[in-house]
């Protein structure tokens, strides 16, 4: 039998808990910082005459601007196919058993990494200095074709060199990593069911190492979209030298600076969303809830409901097949 006390101890025992939920100062201090400096800026670029919005809407296409802006665009793709095919063929070779292969590709990623870009670039252009004619025959003798430097290699071919052989040494360091990422006994396999060196690195190694070469592939595109930039010191019109010229005429320079920046800042725009999907597509092998697309995250922001569960990806076995491979 229950002691008077015991009875009345227990309603207090079944007594709701009230939660209280915990305080965040700081968060909120950091909001407002945030939304006045946000105001501010605002501010400032609404009403500041000295942005000269105007001048900025009317040079935004200008033909100068476009043709330079095409030139930047040609020269981040050509540079960035060299870089790619550049730093499979160095990774390769520095992972190869012979000291000679693997030595060779060491060198030319240290002098690459190891010296500025720009100095690279100006290199590039004035290698007429070092040999004034280039030419094919046989080594140490009689040559059978010989041409001017400076005709072999333009201005153009000069930033493609410097920007190219370049991000080649950086590529050769993303895809060993991504090489060395993928466990060995897939080679292993791989060569106990006969395929040669070339075969394997081809059809098995690669397309798993793409999932860690993907994200700094294209950080070093948006890099090296930016760094065309730096060609203009070896006076190649691209976007950034085309405003240079015009503000030179008209000495407007901030709303050009402006305008320039606004294209750079599109073409990244662009890049990053193209990187996305590029990342989300080679995801599929390694989890089994693709992220939400920006689209669908707009839609549900819009729509106020939580995002949808992404579809489930297979991770081995047939489209059809259950967990483990077996039919569903």
């Amino acid at each position: 039998m229950n002691s008077p006390d015991q009875g009345a101890a227990a309603p207090e025992r079944h007594r709701t808990i009230k939660a209280v939920p915990v305080r965040h100062p700081g968060r909120w201090a950091g909001a407002v910082v945030i939304a006045v400096l946000a105001a501010m800026l605002l501010h400032a670029l609404i009403f500041n005459p000295a942005f000269q919005w105007d001048v900025v809407g009317k040079y935004l296409f200008d033909s100068g601007i476009v043709h330079g802006l095409g030139v930047t665009l040609e020269l981040t793709a050509l540079s960035m196919v060299m870089g790619v095919v550049g730093g499979i063929v160095l990774a390769v070779m520095r992972l190869s058993p012979n000291p000679l292969l693997a030595g060779t590709a060491w060198c030319y990623i240290w002098v690459f990494r190891g010296t500025p870009v720009l100095v690279q670039l100006v290199f590039w252009n004035f290698l007429g200095a070092l040999w004034p004619k280039l030419s094919l025959g046989i080594p140490f003798g009689p040559s059978f074709w010989s041409e001017s430097t400076n005709s072999l290699i333009p201005v153009f071919t000069a930033a493609l060199l410097g920007l190219g052989l370049n991000e080649a040494a950086y590529m050769a360091e993303i895809v060993r990593g991504g090489i060395q990422s993928v466990d060995e006994g897939q080679s292993e396999a791989a060569h106990a069911l006969g395929m040669s060196r070339f075969q394997t690195m081809r059809r098995i190694i690669l397309p798993q190492a793409m999932r860690v070469i993907i994200p700094p592939t294209g950080n070093e595109t948006i890099s090296m979209l930016k760094t065309t930039s730096l060609v203009s010191v070896i006076a190649l019109e691209e976007l950034f030298r085309a405003g240079q010229n015009i503000y030179s005429r008209n000495f407007q320079t901030v709303p050009l600076l402006i305008t320039v920046s606004l294209w750079y800042l599109f073409l990244t725009s662009v890049l990053t969303i193209g990187q996305y999907y590029i990342e989300r597509y080679y995801a599929r092998g390694t989890t089994r809830t693709l992220p939400p697309t920006p689209l669908q995250r707009i839609r549900s922001f819009f729509r106020g409901s939580p995002l949808p569960p992404a579809p489930p990806t297979v991770v081995s076995g047939s489209p059809h097949s259950g967990p483990g491979g077996g039919p569903s």
